[in-house]
């Protein structure tokens, strides 16, 4: 088969949606299909990676984000559309990807891949401290419209989470399916620990060989809730001395930049490209801390899970599919005290959170292959 992925949130400093966009390829060229990506860039122009034709279409930058681009030019992806002709086309995004993709009269199968819910990202996010979520919910009630629109253009809807397919059901998108996301375990694993760069990391945070070492892999953004984590370990470094250390760029404010570097056991190591370096970091780590409630899976919490750490994380969202009684702690989004305390829990507690026990857990998530 031919298939067409117009990916408006691939971008070659991605996150989540990139890993999942190269393991397609990878997974496409396996089973014998021809995979090209339709994706926002500074230029009009064609790329080869990993063996597979990404088209790149002029788009202006996300004014948010500047590492990402949108799609403005719905006439040069319904040329190369009709000039590709794919068997299936996938529409990646809520915004204008989805919406062409939907126009679209060609004749593939047209599948909508739900990336991002947009209402907990943004409205959960800034609301969630003065609002239920239902009331929020109900603010957004002309955007549920829009969306339900949309998915009336597609075959099919496909989100990562069971979570997730059931919350869009229930507010009438079109035949929601959940597949959840499968991991690299022979690259995400505890056979990567790493002693030395564990001690390099610790050094880094400013703290002794002896302190554990709490590990966030995350793009800076303000659904990540990073604040959050900054608060809640420099809580715990009253009672006991942790290090941070977080990978990841983006949108973070100075202020909360500056809290970060002022907090002692904090270190932001910025964005890297070393995928091996990332996976031996996670395996060299003692605990996974995520902030955002707004996962559709949380592909970072499960590397972490497959790499042995235990998870502290939302209660609410795809990072609360994952996380279980015995792999991690739970704590209310947003809330320092409760994460604080999830913290203390887990650290304190290495055989009730031992790697054997989320072993157990990591068996359970999918691998790649398996996804695909």
């Amino acid at each position: 088969m031919k298939i067409i992925d117009v990916a408006e949130h691939y971008a070659p400093q991605g996150g989540g949606v990139k890993t999942y966009i190269h393991n397609k390829i990878k997974a496409a060229q396996r089973h014998g299909h021809e995979l090209i990506v339709i994706a926002p860039g500074d230029m009009d122009r064609v790329e080869y990676k990993l063996g597979a034709k990404i088209i790149w279409v002029k788009g202006p930058k996300l004014w948010i984000d500047k590492r990402y681009n949108v799609f403005n030019n719905q006439r040069a992806i319904f040329q190369i559309l009709d000039e590709e002709d794919p068997d299936i086309i996938e529409g990646g995004s809520v915004w204008a990807g989805g919406r062409i993709v939907s126009r679209w009269k060609g004749r593939a199968k047209k599948v909508w891949i739900f990336h991002q819910d947009f209402v907990a990202a943004y409205g959960h996010t800034f609301l969630d401290r003065y609002l239920k979520i239902q009331t929020i919910d109900s603010l957004f009630t002309p955007f549920w419209l829009y969306l339900k629109k949309v998915s009336a253009g597609y075959d099919h809807t496909v989100v990562a989470g069971k979570w997730l397919a059931e919350r869009l059901d229930d507010k009438s998108i079109k035949s929601p399916i959940a597949i959840p996301f499968g991991i690299d375990k022979e690259f995400f694993s505890p056979n990567r620990y790493d002693k030395e760069l564990r001690n390099k990391l610790l050094r880094m945070c400013g703290r002794a060989e002896d302190v554990p070492l709490l590990i966030t892999v995350s793009r800076f953004h303000p659904e990540k809730r990073l604040r959050t984590l900054f608060e809640a370990v420099k809580k715990v470094n009253k009672s006991r001395p942790i290090a941070h250390i977080i990978f990841g760029e983006g949108v973070l404010s100075q202020r909360d930049r500056k809290f970060a570097h002022d907090t002692e056991g904090i270190h932001l190591a910025g964005f890297t490209q070393d995928r091996d370096e990332l996976a031996s970091a996670l395996a060299s780590s003692d605990l996974l801390l995520h902030g955002s409630a707004a996962e559709t899976f949380g592909l970072g919490v499960a590397e972490a899970i497959c790499s042995g750490l235990p998870v502290v994380g939302p209660s609410v969202g795809g990072v609360a599919d994952i996380i279980e009684k015995s792999f991690g702690k739970e704590y209310a989004p947003g809330n320092i005290d409760e994460c604080a305390k999830a913290i203390i829990e887990v650290i304190d507690n290495p055989k009730i959170y031992s790697k054997s026990k989320i072993k157990i857990q990591a068996d359970r998530i999918k691998s790649t292959e398996e996804h695909f």
